[in-house]
């Protein structure tokens, strides 16, 4: 069985699942307290995405919870298999997410100057929002790096 951080079923792994949920819950959480957030379709689209992700890493995180409670190992390719392509669709999307409401933002506050005349969007919390939903992303990226790595090992 090869240990390396991040790999399912060991603590490191639990820990990157939990630190993935808690960033995509952050980012929900701060756009949806920010008034305004529902005029640009990509900042509905990173909530819609970042929701995939809390589903997914909480998910994979309670399978990690039992794995270690009943030292159970994950690393079949079938199970790897799974983790792998979900983690791919939702770093994608999450990628996805980020990036379009990124470059809203960038229209609002840089090249438009619109969150200076509306002083009712709360553009500091929709960048806040984005920060986490790319620091969830970015756990998520090193997460399916390790398991894309586990699988080959294993192929081999």
């Amino acid at each position: 069985m090869k240990r390396c951080f991040g790999t399912p079923g060991i603590a490191s792994g639990l820990v990157l699942r939990i630190f993935q949920c808690l960033f995509a819950s952050a980012s929900i959480a701060v756009m949806a307290a920010s008034s305004g957030f529902s005029s640009a379709t990509s900042f509905c689209y990173l909530i819609a995405a970042m929701g995939l992700q809390v589903l997914w890493s909480f998910g994979l995180a309670c399978l990690d919870i039992h794995a270690l409670r009943v030292k159970k190992n994950l690393q079949s390719q079938i199970l790897l298999s799974l983790v792998i392509v979900g983690d791919w669709v939702t770093a994608i999307l999450a990628l996805a997410a980020s990036s379009s409401s990124a470059g809203v933002m960038v229209l609002l506050d840089r090249d438009s100057e619109y969150c200076k005349v509306d002083q009712q969007l709360s553009c500091s919390m929709f960048q806040i929002s984005i920060a986490f939903a790319f620091l969830a992303w970015f756990l998520l990226a090193i997460s399916s790096h390790t398991v894309l790595w586990l699988l080959a090992s294993l192929s081999s």
